[in-house]
């Protein structure tokens, strides 16, 4: 009797597509007959070939097979207990820890931001990445000013990295004690959206040449009060009309309604805001270091 899946529609389809190019790459178990005759079909054994390949979703200890993500991804960890300490106390129990910070432009400005915060692991695979989640304490049972950073592979979450320094964030504020019991799902469900590279697929450029991600990393923050779940991205929208910066305008817009209704699960439409809580709003960094009240985009 096979059972129901209960896995998600990214899981689900990463797990079937391990599945596929396991049975692919493995040689096909014959039928005792090995005397075919000439224009005789053999015949393959695909449950025995099956009973072989373990994926995550079957054997999250021991699974055998791979399946690459588009892009390695890090993920880093802070928290009051890790702020001035020498070795990192990160909430992870089956990963080694190295708290290396890769040297890209603009670590040097960012050093003293990035000295509290300890680089947990990187991984490149649908596996690696489940084999990390699972290892690891949900946001719901963090301490309070406890954040997860899941960055693109030699992207560091701060501003002035190279790949950020001219971008923004999507964010979202909500009251912690109308969402410990959903915080947990909506960080894993945004996870899954960036490495799974569904918040902006890069459209191409008509001239056929290829066109980076806007995503460079996600954010899930605990505060006394709320939770906050951020979308980083390289690049930001100005106050201009021309056409690229109306296309980039649309493509930011898109990654926030992606955000609201497929990763999150509101309607589009909704208005989120109230006592502790936000709307789902753009702002860029550069326009956060600003006085005043700068203008957001919102969804």
């Amino acid at each position: 009797m096979s059972a129901t899946s209960t896995l998600t529609g990214p899981a689900l389809q990463a797990s079937r597509a391990a599945l596929s190019a396991a049975l692919a790459d493995h040689p096909p178990v014959t039928s005792e007959n090995d005397d075919l005759e000439s224009g005789e079909i053999q015949e393959v054994d695909m449950q025995a070939q099956a009973e072989g390949i373990r994926t995550v979703f079957s054997d999250p200890s021991n699974f055998n097979v791979k399946h690459p993500l588009y892009s390695p991804w890090t993920l880093w960890f802070d928290s009051p207990a890790t702020k001035g300490r020498n070795m990192p106390q990160t909430p992870v129990s089956a990963f080694p820890q190295t708290p290396v910070i890769p040297q890209t432009p603009g670590v040097a400005a960012a050093q003293g931001w990035m000295e509290d915060i300890k680089r947990v692991i990187s991984f490149d695979s649908v596996e690696e990445f489940w084999g990390l989640y699972n290892n690891i304490i949900p946001p719901s049972q963090l301490p309070q000013k406890a954040n997860y950073y899941l960055f693109k592979d030699g992207i560091i979450p701060a501003w002035e990295d190279e790949a950020n320094k001219n971008g923004g964030k999507w964010s979202i504020q909500l009251p912690k004690d109308k969402n410990r019991g959903q915080v947990d799902k909506m960080w894993l469900y945004t996870m899954l959206a960036a490495i799974g590279e569904t918040f902006d697929p890069s459209p191409a450029p008509a001239d056929g040449s290829s066109s980076a991600s806007l995503i460079t990393g996600v954010i899930v923050s605990t505060r006394p009060q709320f939770y906050r779940l951020s979308i980083w991205t390289r690049l930001a929208p100005s106050a201009s009309d021309d056409e690229a910066n109306t296309i980039l305008r649309e493509r930011i817009e898109g990654v926030g309604k992606h955000f609201k209704t497929s990763v999150l699960g509101y309607p589009e439409g909704a208005r989120l805001a109230g006592p502790l809580a936000t709307e789902v709003e753009f702002l860029s960094h550069k326009d956060s270091e600003k006085k005043g009240k700068p203008k957001k985009l919102i969804v």
